[in-house]
């Protein structure tokens, strides 16, 4: 569908120049702050719309990531295993007594998704193990199976040598990879909402269990929405953020904190800086016309509008425009309110928002007399009509003048003289007049002797 027209080009227009001065910068926004200065090893800040990198040190720096680990055992779960699919628990045994554990009996069966919440809220190594096993059979094959996805994502600084994120050698991340990873999961709806979550309670297994996640900033900062911590005594304190104000949202990763009061401070700081670089703005408003598409058979047009407003918020410099996706001719009755169309709010060509177009007012069916007034104005039927009628009157004449052809007689056929009278010679003549003459007298003389 498109919208055509002189009203819409006026629309548009008007819209591009409000876009260019929003894009162009607001009055009085102040000066984005400097980038901060964290007490961790390496971190880094990213826009997952475009994947723009907005602060970062050391953000590719091979480091081990404790249970940020268990950010592809999550992945390859949800891509290999239904959410509500039963498993088998295997027998696990702790590594140390200081591990998150579910408590799960071996042989005990539970559901996909209560583990993914035993295995993203509090962490559960149990759970990461379960998983693991049901994917790949056994956790050699599991830790197989992670690598080759690390290569397949492009995660070049990254190495898994367990489910979990037990510290050794070749279990290894990098800020880059661990923001990139979870760019990717937080596009899966369950993902999101589980790591959004700060407890559950899991209603499968032999008994139900509630989890709490180790999240603290889920509960600190409402615009906090995850993603998963992490920490042994190799990896420091651990945490890969995400946090949504209006409609951005930014995902940060900070390893090697020396605590987890610096790893949230240090995540806070980090986001906080990230969204002193947008600025909101609102390129539709509510109950803006934005179409007007014909009526069917009328001289008329319907206005459509916009349902809700949609504001944005874009870094400076980057580019709004709206896309509109309405029907250029709207047939049959039209209730208000009704959804015939879409304006999308586009941020440097990546979709930000959208809204429905809905029919500003009620509409009626075109009636029979519409009809028929607009067949009569069409220019092609006018056309053929011409063209029938003269197509009739040639027919007609060419009729008529057959018919006079017919009923006029021709002239008088001349009948030329015999051929023997024309070939007579003179002498001819005279003897013919001799003898007519002789009969004559014959004749009169008979007549005088009677």
């Amino acid at each position: 569908m498109r919208v055509s027209g002189l009203r819409q080009g006026r629309i548009r227009a008007a819209a591009a120049i409000v876009l260019a001065i929003l894009v162009v910068g607001l009055p009085g926004t102040a000066a984005a702050a400097s980038p901060p200065k964290l007490d961790a090893k390496a971190w880094t800040l990213i826009d997952p719309r475009d994947d723009s990198v907005l602060a970062a040190k050391a953000a590719n720096k091979r480091l081990p990531i404790a249970s940020a680990t268990k950010l592809m055992t999550a992945y390859l779960a949800l891509h290999e295993l239904r959410p509500n699919q039963m498993v088998t628990a295997p027998a696990y045994r702790p590594s140390n007594p200081a591990e998150i554990r579910l408590g799960l009996r071996p042989g005990e069966r539970m559901r996909v998704r209560d583990l993914l919440y035993g295995l993203l809220l509090p962490s559960a190594s149990d759970a990461a193990e379960t998983l693991a096993v049901a994917v790949a059979g056994s956790v050699p094959a599991f830790v197989n199976q992670m690598n080759q996805t690390a290569q397949r994502l492009g995660l070049a600084d990254t190495s898994y040598a367990n489910p979990i994120g037990l510290d050794d050698p070749d279990n290894y991340s990098s800020a880059h990879d661990l923001v990139t990873l979870a760019s990717i999961l937080l596009r899966n709806r369950l993902f999101a909402r589980i790591v959004d979550t700060q407890s559950a309670t899991l209603a499968s297994g032999d008994h139900p269990r509630t989890v709490t996640s180790r999240n603290t900033l889920l509960g600190r900062a409402p615009w906090i929405n995850g993603v998963k911590t992490g920490h042994t005594l190799g990896a420091g304190f651990v945490l890969v953020g995400s946090g949504t104000r209006g409609s951005t949202t930014l995902i940060s990763a900070v390893l090697g904190t020396p605590s987890e009061y610096a790893r949230d401070q240090s995540t806070l700081e980090l986001l906080d800086y990230g969204f002193s670089l947008y600025h909101p703005v609102q390129p539709v408003t509510q109950g803006a016309e934005l179409a007007s598409p014909a009526l069917d058979y009328r001289d008329h047009h319907l206005p459509l509008v916009a349902e809700r407003a949609l504001p944005v918020t874009v870094r400076e410099g980057e580019r709004v425009s709206t896309r509109v996706s309405a029907p250029d001719e709207v047939s049959g009755a039209v209730r208000q309110g009704q959804a015939l169309g879409r304006v999308t709010v586009m941020v440097d060509g990546r979709r930000a928002a959208v809204s429905p177009l809905v029919a500003a007012h009620a509409v009626g069916a075109a009636t029979t007399l519409d009809k028929v007034i607009s067949t009569a104005q069409n220019p092609i039927v006018l056309i053929a009509l011409a063209a029938i009628v003269i197509l009739v009157g040639l027919l007609l004449m060419i009729r008529g003048r057959g018919s006079r052809q017919a009923e006029t007689p021709g002239p008088p056929v001349r009948e030329d003289p015999p051929r023997s009278a024309r070939q007579r010679t003179p002498e001819e003549r005279r003897r013919m007049h001799e003898e007519r003459m002789r009969r004559r007298r014959q004749r009169i003389e008979r007549e005088e002797g009677t």
